[in-house]
């Protein structure tokens, strides 16, 4: 091991063998954390080739189990966010993917930090079963298209491992790094096609698009190396996605957007999201006609009933659908009001997202219990006029931490005089 850490830190390409060892030796304990460590910060500083990248996500992959979904027929898509504040993407795109005809099978995590997890959304819903048996995971999916649930606790064990020890080591901002750990899981979920989702700004990891790039080309590299089609969809978080954050508010946002309403940049993002995944999928030819198609499925209900038929069959009460009125609500609303006029320039998503954190709604250790019926509600977006007095956010809270939160979530709002130029919600896609 000492041998392949000086090999890195004098930037010298490493061999297939070199990095299976390594990455086996740490996962089974007979490489020490420490050493682990320096590799770890010889790759920040050195790199990686992009056959050195999928070679250590091939090692991680082959760490543990990996999900056999060869009795799901069809083409499986699988959809990945690099995580954000407000992002309620898949709860939407994965019944109308599933609406499609598309099977989705798909493994979630849960959310830590100022970012939500999917998991979190769902489990907001009375019953609803985020552990299934795999045999009855692949009878979801091929009786309804789809089925979501939590990751199970042996994909890439090598990555957990090492996400751990990049975590107290300050190398988690290597690109090799977080593309070799992205693509790990969902390479040992099985999908034959993935479409990432890759976030940029305030709310998001990466900060400037350069980098999102950077990060979306690796990842669709290492997808064409181990013969998955990967598809990168580079999309804003400079401010909360939609107008919902918090796991039962973002469940009901994304029940109004397959009711065909919803905020238009998430209807736009969902939308792009979904037509490469249906385009994967093999259901229409081309961008173009699956995004027509699959927004004639919002306008006429069939991914909403996609939706009711994935929450019954995994425990779910189906009656939320109808009235989300039945999810979890907080004991208190508390208004924070405009101080002065103008537009709204800019929202901090990153600081909406540890606000929501501190009313519950997200955990600061994996350990920290989730009240989901917390959350706050943007009444006002960028770009939109605001008057002295205005609400231009709603908390949403069991708890009394509300002062804090609402000074939160006013300072992360920009008021000035004249209206922002309005920013792209997808910036470009990566095949």
């Amino acid at each position: 091991m000492v041998d392949i850490i000086q090999k890195k830190r004098d930037g010298i390409r490493l061999s297939r063998e070199e990095i299976e060892f390594a990455v086996s030796g740490f996962t089974r304990g007979d490489i020490p954390d420490y050493q682990m460590a320096a590799f770890a910060m010889a790759v920040y500083f050195r790199g990686m080739e992009p056959e050195e990248i999928a070679d250590l996500t091939n090692a991680m992959v082959r760490s543990g189990d990996t999900v056999d979904l060869s009795g799901i027929r069809g083409t499986k898509v699988d959809k990945h966010s690099t995580g954000g504040v407000g992002d309620k993407t898949s709860l939407i795109v994965v019944p109308l993917v599933a609406a499609a005809g598309v099977p989705v099978a798909k493994m979630s995590g849960r959310g830590l930090g100022h970012t939500g997890g999917t998991v979190d959304k769902l489990e907001s819903i009375r019953g609803f079963r985020i552990e299934l048996p795999i045999e009855q995971f692949v009878r979801n999916v091929n009786e309804h298209k789809m089925a979501l649930v939590g990751q199970s606790g042996n994909l890439a064990p090598a990555d957990k491992k090492l996400y751990a020890l990049r975590d107290v080591t300050a190398t988690v901002s290597s690109i090799p790094l977080i593309a070799s750990s992205v693509m790990s899981k969902k390479i040992a979920s099985g999908a034959d096609a993935i479409v990432l989702d890759v976030k940029i700004g305030s709310g998001a990891f990466m900060k400037t698009l350069d980098d999102a790039r950077e990060l979306a080309k690796t990842m669709v590299s290492i997808g064409q190396s181990l013969n998955r089609r990967t598809i990168a969809v580079l999309s804003d978080m400079s401010e909360p996605l939609g107008t919902e954050v918090g796991n039962a508010c973002e469940v009901r946002e994304a029940i109004e957007v397959l009711r065909g309403g919803g905020e238009p940049r998430l209807v736009e993002l969902c939308l792009t999201l979904a037509a490469y995944m249906a385009v994967a999928g093999g259901a229409y030819p081309d961008i173009g006609s699956a995004r027509e198609r699959l927004a004639e499925l919002l306008r006429s209900g069939r991914a909403l009933a996609t939706f009711r038929r994935f929450v019954e069959a995994q425990g779910g009460d189906p009656a939320i659908v109808d009235d989300p009125g039945l999810l979890p609500r907080a004991a208190i609303q508390v208004n924070v009001i405009a101080e002065r006029e103008g537009f709204v320039q800019a929202i901090d998503a990153e600081r909406v997202g540890v606000a929501a954190m501190l009313l519950g709604a997200g955990r600061v250790t994996k350990e920290d219990a989730i009240d989901y019926a917390v959350g706050v509600s943007l009444r006002k977006k960028v770009g939109d006029p605001v008057r002295v007095g205005d609400v231009l956010a709603v908390i949403h809270s069991n708890g009394e931490q509300n002062r804090l939160v609402a000074e939160n979530i006013a300072g992360a709002y920009t008021i000035g005089p004249n209206k922002p130029v309005e920013v792209p919600i997808v910036y470009e896609v990566i095949e």
